[in-house]
């Protein structure tokens, strides 16, 4: 059962040619094209470091080159607990692996055990829960390897991604100097069947779990000075051989389970819950690799069966990525959304394994929840949860659905802005989403919004000294934030501009583009603030609105959109800053209804579409208008930006008016203060 090469890398180190290595005529490659994101750490380098070889480790296993370099997260403890460093190796499904991670210490202030200790998960498994390098290797400068196998399933001859992920261990008491972790070289190797085929598929076994192996190359007999690289070679080939044996009865095992379940007429080909960390923290506190409770594996078998072999009246929904199913799981008891990609898609596979990373580990009520993947025989599948009434979208315009009331329509805009605030700050590393419009907005049997489709989606700047994230454009038009456009410099304010177009296609149930209407009201942001500038706003909203919005409503919804368009992102709100804005909006609407609720008649309050004249006087608000003491002209286009990320400046009657993160008020006549809970 002999094995193949699949990647040895040089991790934070140079290629290293053949002629470099000792003896064995390895080529070392660079780990900067297999990392994923932009938290590529730091890459400490001690040339003069002195590499100590012991009887474990020998000179054979790895050059001293790759024990002088390596890549660490960083000095900064605080950033280096907001993520994980992470690489990704596409592999070919249905095989067993054999990942050997090379660890050595040289930095100068690291000499001590439980300085250091870092969590390792490979293939979203828990491989080591407390690696120490100084604790398995005996000192600084002493190098040692580790080995794990590990299996990746499937049946179909396709590649999927073998993570591997490094996450500071903060847990231990006593607890470590550094919240750091470090790896000095990657080998991968791809464990071949009985029958020496190393390019099909195997037949899907169950699933195994993580397992960590003594691969030891063989100790050396002979005196130093006669040891020849043949010699080492064949020591290398048994010692790799004896543990690749220890394989060959868990193989000999799943065969005959197969050949069992063929006998019996069942099928093998049942989901399996992928045995990812237990030790898991939840998604306030850490990105992590996939958690067990939260990310399902389905086989090809139980998508059909749950699609009725993709039936095309179960067919719910097309995008980019292709066609979206309803179907049930779980013996017809769950219903679900199954998204299947297109091979001719111009998403493809990076995006299905960026929204399975992302999505997987975020949980609020207000996003869609990814139950589980299936990528098994050239097919690549999301399944999620069922959001039964469709996208927002198609109870705006060009449907037959009930026309939403305003009020819906103000909640539904809170709840997705709660969405994309907890991208933007809650996860451990802000995940701007990319593709915010109305057709990635859901809507639950209650209403309820929840953002979808993350395959676009973007982690943010990852330290405090970044402010964007440099990336080529995407985005579905209309929605595209001019600036990022330009510039293609990628921050959350992107998906402020695109939800203010959201809150903009809201109002006036229209597309954010309809090329057959006049060149100025063709695109609907351009022409929507033009009208809210000229004071003409009410003229352009949905008819079956007439009469509904109060005058206030209006106006302030109005400021709200026209501030997330704005041209330079430094001026839009925060996401935050647009779900306190909308709920004061929302309590704007509810006061106008109470108030005429209560006898004092619509034309105490004013509606767009009545001629009223404008907000009218009433005994708690003799003129007419909304007080500073009701956060008045928050988002007025008179207000000045003085912080883009919190701080909003404007004035009314003499009172000046500040919101930061503490929401506060200030009156200049008499400075009193009031602060507001913002709980969101």
């Amino acid at each position: 059962m002999p094995s193949s090469m699949g990647s040895r890398l040089n991790v934070g180190g140079k290629d290293v040619s053949n002629i470099n290595d000792t003896g064995m005529f390895r080529s070392w490659s660079q780990d900067e094209d297999y990392i994923f994101g932009k938290a590529f750490g730091t890459m400490p380098h001690r040339s003069n470091a002195t590499i100590k070889y012991t009887e474990d480790t020998p000179p054979y296993t790895a050059p001293e080159i790759i024990y002088t370099s390596s890549r660490t997260m960083g000095k900064n403890p605080n950033i280096n607990l907001q993520y994980n460093l992470t690489w990704i190796f596409p592999v070919d499904v249905g095989f067993l692996y054999l990942v050997r991670l090379h660890f050595c210490e040289t930095q100068l202030e690291v000499t001590l055990e439980n300085q250091r200790v870092f969590r390792i998960f490979i293939y979203n498994q828990t491989a080591e829960e407390e690696m120490d390098v100084i604790h398995w290797s005996g000192g600084n400068g002493s190098p040692v390897y580790r080995d794990y196998i590990v299996l990746v399933p499937g049946k179909s001859q396709t590649k999927q991604g073998l993570w591997l992920a490094l996450q500071p261990n903060r847990d231990v008491i006593p607890k470590p100097d550094y919240a750091d972790a470090i790896l000095n070289g990657v080998e991968i190797f791809k464990l071949n069947q009985s029958d020496g085929n190393l390019a099909g598929p195997n037949p899907e076994p169950p699933m195994m779990g993580l397992s960590s192996t003594s691969l030891e190359p063989e100790k050396k007999t002979a005196p130093k000075n006669n040891l020849s690289p043949i010699m080492i070679a064949t020591g290398i080939a048994t010692g790799a051989l004896l543990a690749i044996l220890i394989n060959i009865c868990f193989l000999a095992h799943y065969q005959r389970r197969r050949k069992r379940s063929d006998e019996s007429g069942t099928s093998l080909a049942k989901s399996l819950w992928v045995p990812f960390s237990k030790k898991w923290r939840s998604t306030d506190e850490s990105i992590s690799t996939l958690p067990l409770e939260l990310c399902r594996y389905f086989s090809i078998v139980e998508i059909k069966a749950a699609t009725n072999n993709f039936d095309r009246r179960l067919v719910i929904g097309a995008g980019g990525f292709g066609n979206v199913y309803k179907g049930y799981v779980d013996s017809g008891s769950t219903a679900v959304a199954i998204k299947r990609l297109n091979p001719s898609s111009k998403q493809g596979t990076r995006e299905f394994w960026t929204e399975i990373h992302m999505l997987s580990q975020l949980r609020h009520v207000n996003l869609v929840a990814l139950i589980g993947y299936c990528d098994d025989q050239d097919e690549m599948i999301l399944v999620y949860e069922y959001v039964a009434r469709g996208t927002l979208r198609s109870h705006l315009y060009g449907n037959d659905n009930p026309t939403l009331t305003w009020k819906q329509r103000i909640q539904i805009c809170i709840g997705a802005a709660h969405g994309l605030n907890y991208l933007h700050t809650s996860a451990k590393n802000m995940i701007i989403h990319r593709d915010v419009k109305s057709t990635n907005i859901l809507l639950d049997e209650r209403l309820l919004a929840k953002v979808s489709d993350f395959g676009l989606s973007k982690l943010g700047p990852t330290s405090m000294s970044q402010t964007h994230v440099s990336t080529v454009v995407k985005g579905s038009l209309g929605y595209v934030d001019p600036e990022y456009y330009r510039r293609q410099k990628l921050t959350e304010k992107s998906d402020v501009y695109s939800f203010g177009v959201v809150l903009f296609e809201v109002l006036c149930a229209r597309p954010a583009l309809m090329p057959s209407l006049p060149k100025e009201q063709v695109n609907l942001a351009q022409w929507a603030k033009k009208c809210f500038h000229n004071g003409t706003l009410e003229q352009i909203v949905d008819p079956s609105l007439r009469g509904e919005i109060a005058f206030d409503c209006l106006n302030k919804f109005g400021e709200v959109a026209e501030t997330c368009t704005r041209d330079r992102g430094i001026e839009r709100p925060t996401m935050r800053d647009v779900v306190w804005a909308l709920q004061f909006v929302l309590k704007l609407q509810e006061n106008a209804v109470k108030n005429i609720n209560v006898g004092h008649g619509v034309e105490d309050v004013g509606c767009v579409g009545l001629d009223t004249g404008g907000t009218q006087a009433s005994p708690s608000n003799p003129r007419g208008e909304v007080t500073a003491s009701d956060f008045d002209d928050l988002f007025s286009s008179r207000g000045r930006v003085l912080d883009s990320r919190s701080t909003w400046e404007a004035s009314s009657g003499g009172k000046s008016i500040q919101m930061g993160w503490n929401n506060s008020i200030s009156n200049s006549k008499d400075e009193s203060k009031s602060g507001i809970d913002q709980n969101l």
